[in-house]
């Protein structure tokens, strides 16, 4: 289907919404000011307006300029030390679907945001079965690393050809950003992920490579590039590594719960992310067989908590983000260092895992619906301190946020029973609770917050629990059940709060309106 133009029935839909959307009304006034503190309102004509500027064409030209502005400086040639701290690093986040060439795929909103839920669907098995995994000690760390004096190193390339399906997949990410790889810097659009500790990208030659929008990565005109040997400590921290018998350099493979895949040379490079200083000896895994659903994207950029994450490699105690909205082809940032957990609204404990230092954990208490605290045990949220099971997982990359079953029917029950006078809809993939807003600009719907040990408590703006599911006017609530031990806040609730990680002081911060 050719894109639209200004004349089509979608177009001159997508006006006239725009029109409703900021002309004054009481409304428009009341989107600011709740008729109480136990509601909040639902803008519907602006998210319906959002949602089919999500396929126009004109979205990725806005995108392209964003970056094109932000790309790092060619000029710059200074770099930090090994090991050294970051003073302050910043770079732009967008959407994942505003990647070049992902523009046209759809014909509609609905097959847009059935993709993904698709995607999110294996996101959310991943992350949850690596967790479980984990708790059970049976984490691919464990089962398949090869230990400091494991003949395993002595295996050929071939050894690991191929994907392996085990608790080491956690998906692929849902948002990107241009990064510099290599010296002189190449841009390449790498997608964010905090579930994932090895960065990677595809790397000539390519035995098997998916289509991305940018030349795949060519290490050969890198001046900068250089092979990790298998008796270094950062081969060892691999969860699957292997060696290259001809010249002993490390092997890596990362394999997803999607299905996906990356295998290939584990080596160092130079990354150079927006404005700031080239960041050097970065270990990155160059993938030559790569498999999957990683879109247009080259690479991914690893923000988990391992010893292989960037944040961990550039000695970075605090790193924040701010989610845009999803059909927003406007950008927010990602920041490292000084200045990337300042003083924020509320403040969470960060929890970390006994079994497994990828994910970030939050001390999460209950939740409460239209200003009463709902009649969850606070059990239904908490990590056994043991074992590491359950607990709850803050995620760039998982889209809708998972509760377990019982803390999931409890907040939906208290939802329609404050909404009785909205008309029902039928049930859209995931979601069970949908509502027919067509016809309506606004609507008042019960406020929801997330609570958190110590007091905290994280009220959400109306977009982000109560979302379009087509271009029609369907909307539903954005939380899924799950029969995991393990919760996820996903970034569907996320957008338009800055997330900041603090390891230093053990702190999760969210700052709402702070992109």
């Amino acid at each position: 289907m050719p894109p639209p133009t200004l004349f089509t029935p979608l177009a001159a839909s997508a006006v006239l919404l725009l029109l409703l959307a900021v002309a004054p009304s009481p409304a428009a006034s009341r989107h600011h000011h709740p008729a109480s503190s136990a509601t909040e309102t639902l803008d519907v004509a602006a998210s319906l307006s959002r949602a089919h500027a999500a396929l126009s064409t004109d979205a990725s030209v806005s995108l392209h300029q964003s970056a094109a502005a932000t790309e790092p400086h060619k000029h710059k040639r200074s770099s930090r030390p090994k090991g050294s701290s970051s003073s302050s690093l910043t770079l732009r986040l967008h959407s994942r679907d505003f990647l070049p060439g992902e523009q046209g795929r759809h014909e509609s909103y609905r097959s847009l945001v059935l993709s993904r839920l698709r995607r999110d669907t294996a996101r959310a098995a991943a992350v949850s079965a690596r967790a479980a995994l984990a708790a059970a000690e049976l984490s691919s760390h464990q089962d398949l690393r090869p230990a400091d004096t494991s003949p395993v190193f002595a295996a050929s390339a071939a050894a690991i050809q191929g994907p392996v399906v085990s608790g080491v997949g956690q998906g692929s990410g849902e948002y990107f950003s241009r990064v510099g790889v290599g010296s002189p810097a190449r841009e390449l659009y790498m997608v964010l992920d905090t579930g994932s500790d090895v960065t990677w990208l595809q790397c000539q030659p390519c035995a098997d490579c998916y289509q991305q929008s940018d030349p795949v990565f060519d290490p050969s005109l890198s001046s900068s590039y250089a092979a990790v040997s298998c008796d270094s400590p950062r081969c060892r921290d691999l969860d699957t590594a292997a060696c290259r018998n001809a010249t002993g350099a490390c092997l890596y493979e990362v394999a997803y719960g999607d299905g996906s895949y990356t295998v290939g040379d584990f080596a160092t490079e130079t990354l150079t992310l927006g404005d700031s200083q080239p960041v050097t000896n970065v270990a990155i895994g160059c993938g030559h067989d790569n498999e999957g659903l990683f879109v247009g994207a080259a690479g991914l950029l690893a923000l988990g908590g391992g010893p292989l994450s960037f944040p961990s490699q550039i000695s970075a105690s605090t790193f924040s983000y701010c989610l845009v909205d999803r059909d927003s082809p406007s950008a927010s940032t990602l920041q490292f260092g000084d200045g990337a957990a300042e003083d924020t609204a509320v403040t969470a404990p960060l929890v970390r895992s006994p079994r497994t230092s990828t994910f970030y954990y939050v001390a999460m208490t209950g939740i409460s619906v239209g200003g009463q605290a709902l009649s969850i045990p606070s059990s239904a949220f908490a990590m056994d301190a043991a074992s590491g099971s359950g607990g709850v997982i803050v995620d760039s990359g998982t889209a809708v946020t998972r509760l377990q079953a019982p803390a999931y029917a409890a907040l939906r029950d208290a939802f329609v029973a404050g909404t009785p006078s909205l008309p029902r809809a039928g049930g859209v993939s995931l979601f069970d609770t949908c509502y027919d807003l067509s016809g309506r600009t606004s609507v008042e719907v019960p406020a929801v917050s997330l609570r958190f040990e110590g007091g905290g408590a994280l009220r959400l703006p109306a977009k982000n629990y109560l979302i379009p599911v087509d271009g029609a006017g369907t909307y539903c609530l954005a939380f899924a059940p799950t029969n995991a031990a393990v919760s996820i806040i996903g970034n569907v609730q996320q957008q338009g709060t800055r997330v900041s990680f603090d390891t230093a002081r053990g702190v999760v911060g969210f700052t709402p309106n702070k992109c």
